[in-house]
């Protein structure tokens, strides 16, 4: 496992890091309000900067517009922007999941036509995967794609797409052959949100927030010059969706639990009960050690997963490992939070409200239910983690 960087990616973290210092102050201080991180006008804002910047496409080959940058120079990208405290950006499912796939498995007039969007941020994507039966089992998905004369006809159901409210284009699974096996069957479309019959319904969160939609598609027409690979194999493209962000992917989480974790140790420090410090109770200081572990084993486990993309290996259960550790570790986290908050805690999510930094935790508190559900449940990870690690059966 490499632990660390070598002296020219370092030299390369200087410069980047002095790039980011510059830009993301200043880029921060003009913005007309206090941002609030979670604002998805001023995610897409930094977001756009950095695209005009020219730092996309990090990955791409030269001939695509990209940087051609190798992973290593990606991952102290990723790490350099969430340690200045950058948001996350609301096109991060274009720039790094579909455009991967594209460059891969899209035709040359489709990655003429859609890359540059990407590349710019000028064009945002969703993920049409999962459906209100077809979850954590995806292959069991039932929205049909049926070929009549130059296009496909479109119906169907999709839940938990992030961001499809503000989308412009869907990368959608679909059913083309219904007779199919389950895995087969499946094609890899890319679908117009402007398209008539597609409707959008937002799902309110706990938090007050609507980043997650419903999307409807009724009787929409997708030209067939649309599908991306074959048609009936979808599901390999999507397998190779799934793998393209594995050597990066936690990174920026990895770097923001630690900051998290020490913004908490801060608070319990500030915050007296009884005229002491919180600081002081010896089970505050237990779970605070327990958290410092597991900070430091996700970091290995970035370095793990960045050493085994490098050498070319394919992806593997290690991911759940992290994923896993990472959700209910992060709930562990914000769950201290809000008890070290105390009374204060009642001042709920809203980010105006007259205690914003007690707001800020309990927003993240809410939000982190979600996070042993998205991306794979627990439930799953542990199941995978039986199966292919410690060789359980299924049954």
């Amino acid at each position: 496992m490499q632990v660390g960087y070598s002296e020219e990616d370092e030299a390369f973290r200087v410069t980047l890091r002095a790039w980011f210092e510059a830009h993301f102050p200043r880029f921060k201080d003009q913005w007309p309000t206090a941002p609030d991180p979670n604002d998805l006008v001023w995610r897409r804002a930094w977001e756009d900067h950095v695209s005009q910047a020219g730092w996309a496409g990090l990955g791409w080959p030269l001939e695509y517009g990209g940087k051609a940058w190798p992973l290593t120079r990606q991952a102290i990208f990723h790490e350099e922007q969430a340690r200045i405290g950058a948001p996350l950006g609301v096109n991060i499912i274009g720039h790094g999941i579909l455009a991967p796939t594209l460059i891969h498995f899209a035709s040359d007039a489709q990655k003429k036509r859609y890359l540059p969007g990407i590349l710019s941020n000028r064009e945002v994507w969703c993920q049409g995967y999962s459906e209100p039966a077809a979850g954590s089992d995806l292959a069991s998905l039932k929205t049909r794609a049926v070929r009549q004369g130059d296009h496909y006809v479109l119906n169907g159901h999709k839940i938990w797409t992030s961001f499809a409210h503000i989308a412009d284009y869907c990368f959608v699974l679909a059913r083309t052959d219904a007779t199919a096996a389950r895995h087969k069957g499946i094609s890899f479309l890319l679908v117009d949100m402007k398209s008539p019959g597609v409707r959008v319904e937002p799902i309110r969160q706990i938090t007050g927030e609507a980043d997650f939609n419903e999307v409807f598609f009724e009787n929409v027409k997708v030209p067939l010059d649309a599908l991306v690979g074959e048609e009936n194999g979808g599901w390999r493209l999507a397998m190779a969706a799934a793998s393209f962000e594995r050597g990066t992917y936690f990174i920026p989480r990895q770097v923001r639990f630690a900051q998290e974790l020490a913004a908490l140790k801060q608070l319990a420090a500030d915050t007296m009960r009884q005229g002491r410090s919180r600081l002081d109770c010896p089970h505050l200081r237990r779970d605070l050690a327990r958290l410092a572990v597991d900070s430091h084993v996700l970091k290995l486990k970035s370095y793990r997963a960045l050493t085994h993309a490098l050498r070319g290996g394919p992806p593997g259960p290690e991911g759940s490992s992290t994923k896993l550790h990472w959700s209910e570790s992060h709930q562990k986290l914000l769950a201290i939070a809000v008890e070290v908050l105390g009374e204060r805690a009642r001042a709920g999510p809203e980010p105006d409200s007259r205690d914003p930094q007690a707001s800020a935790w309990v927003r993240d508190y809410l939000w982190s239910r979600a996070e042993t559900i998205l991306a794979g449940t627990s439930e799953v990870q542990r199941n995978i983690l039986a199966e292919q690690v410690l060789g359980l059966p299924k049954n």
